[in-house]
């Protein structure tokens, strides 16, 4: 199990430090999540913030964006040195372009799906991304409560992916710590987003190792 924390949880007053942190304690990705006050109902951060903490770290950049034309941003995430770009199924932009744009840099493309949104919508584009991020809250907002009914989607997908032999990873964020991942590694999550759980703990090197473990 890979563990991403979600910046979203940081000091951000603190920004570049808290992704030292979290480097430091043994993060495997950095999460970013991009919100754009529209597709979903909040704002974050955009590319120039995200381009100056690049510098932090040499851990994957796993960006999420959260925007209603992911497409017309592609470049500007890509130049701000992400390794990683998730856009949501449910955007305005066309899936095939937008996937194409990103990979067209050298970057790794995924897609993301909300609670309501079905696994099978990203089916036909499985052969085509690295990931899928399954959402386990409504997305928005940090420190939500895990919505454990989403682990039946994260095995369809599992079964999917096994049975057409592809190398993708299954994402899973929202609400993720202790008390729930050993039932995301076991519906098949590779890479679990961490907020709170470790932004939070006392020692976040530990509750890193101890995710890990799960």
């Amino acid at each position: 199990m890979l563990i991403a924390p979600s910046l979203l949880s940081c000091d951000f007053s603190r920004f570049g430090e808290e992704i030292k942190r979290m480097d430091e304690a043994g993060a495997d990705y950095m999460h970013l999540d991009v919100m754009d006050g529209h597709f979903v109902p909040n704002i974050t951060f955009g590319a120039p913030v995200m381009k100056y903490v690049r510098s932090f770290t040499d851990k994957v950049f796993d960006v999420h964006l959260m925007i209603s034309e992911p497409l017309k941003y592609i470049d500007d995430f890509c130049d701000a040195g992400a390794d990683i770009i998730t856009f949501h199924i449910e955007s305005d932009s066309n899936p095939v372009e937008t996937i194409k744009k990103i990979k067209g840099r050298g970057v790794k493309a995924g897609l993301v799906i909300k609670p309501k949104t079905p696994a099978e919508s990203v089916f036909p584009y499985l052969d085509m991304i690295d990931m899928v991020l399954v959402m386990t809250v409504e997305p928005g907002f940090g420190g939500q409560s895990f919505m454990a009914d989403m682990l039946p989607k994260v095995e369809t997908l599992k079964a999917e992916i096994n049975k057409k032999h592809l190398d993708v990873l299954i994402e899973a964020d929202g609400g993720i710590g202790m008390n729930n991942i050993a039932e995301c590694k076991k519906a098949g999550v590779d890479v679990a987003v961490a907020g709170t759980a470790v932004f939070k703990a006392e020692n976040p090197k530990e509750t890193i190792a101890k995710l890990k473990e799960c």
